[in-house]
């Protein structure tokens, strides 16, 4: 039985890989940051399947500890705080999680277990004001804000550690992927809650900030299989995960609304917009290297995505 150490597994992406890892015959071990209750929320239905212990990425005994008890053949890295606002707001801390953090692993992985293959996390945010559209693993780096920089390094210090140490260490590039498990905060996730409160009566309107922002968006489900993929190559490299195509935020509200029977126009109000960099070249992702090499194609559609979203918050509001 092949053992799985993924970070951050309370997030989104971790709850998805493991339940794919668990239907492959996998132990799944998880780290989270603390013992606060919301870290795990979203794997609750697996805590009988895995196990969960808690990491410290500012603590490199404490991962090395991790490593020595479970001895992982895979790791999959999502520890981070994935919130752009939130990376100005905290700038040393982004880093020394994002950044050093992803060195505290490889170091653990080649002292102890370098066997393992390693999946770094890495974000289309390290393009950032991007030189060329769309963007591949060629597309030089350009970030624009202190999440995009710490990621570059994290994506450059798993080159560094797969050349120089001979890791299988790998950085999937991902682009914005979602899933009824998106955070509340992220602006896809407001949107088809809104619309659910709204459908139920529960709210009158949603206030956003520029509707006409696009971006690539996918299902998380099916970005969690590529890394996987990624991992059963022979030889370890780098992928852009992403759909190679964008929509605007109008297109998501109109979509959304529209599968519950409401106008988008008579609910959602334009306000300022939320604090981050002005947008300027699009980030939008070239997927041909993860179809050519790993064989892999999404298989949910963009409206296919946002009505799985608006029939899981609808669900879940429902009167009991």
């Amino acid at each position: 039985m092949p053992a799985a150490l993924i970070t951050g597994i309370g997030g989104q992406d971790g709850t998805y890989l493991s339940e794919f890892l668990l239907g492959k015959g996998y132990r799944v071990v998880g780290t989270v940051p603390d013992d606060d209750p919301a870290n795990i929320d979203r794997a609750r239905h697996l805590l009988d399947k895995i196990v969960v212990v808690r990491d410290d990425l500012l603590d490199q005994d404490r991962i090395e500890d991790i490593f020595r008890d479970h001895r992982p053949d895979e790791v999959y890295n999502f520890a981070a705080n994935s919130v752009l606002a939130a990376s100005f707001q905290q700038p040393i801390l982004t880093t020394m999680v994002l950044a050093m953090g992803v060195t505290r692993i490889l170091e653990a992985i080649r002292k102890i277990t370098p066997t393992t293959r390693f999946f770094q996390a890495s974000s289309s945010e390290i393009f950032g004001n991007p030189a060329e559209v769309p963007q591949s693993e060629t597309t030089p780096f350009h970030p624009r804000n202190p999440y995009g920089v710490s990621k570059v390094y994290g994506h450059l210090m798993t080159v560094t550690y797969r050349e120089n140490y001979g890791l299988y260490a790998c950085s999937g590039i991902l682009y914005n992927h979602e899933s009824p498990r998106r955070s509340p905060e992220f602006v896809t996730r407001k949107i088809t809650q809104a619309a659910a409160k709204i459908k139920h009566g529960l709210a009158r309107e949603l206030r956003l900030g520029n509707l006409d922002a696009r971006r690539d968006w996918g299902y998380a489900g099916d970005y969690v299989r590529a890394m996987w993929l990624m991992l059963q190559r022979p030889q370890p490299d780098d992928y852009v995960l992403a759909t190679g195509e964008t929509h605007s935020v109008r297109e998501l509200c109109e979509e959304a609304f529209s599968h519950l029977g409401l106008d988008y126009r008579q609910h959602v109000i334009r306000e300022g917009e939320s604090f981050r960099p002005p947008e300027t070249a699009q980030l939008v992702g070239n997927p041909g290297k993860a179809h050519r090499v790993l064989g892999w194609e999404r298989t949910v559609s963009f409206r296919e995505l946002v009505r799985k979203m608006v029939d899981a918050d609808f669900e879940a509001l429902r009167p009991k």
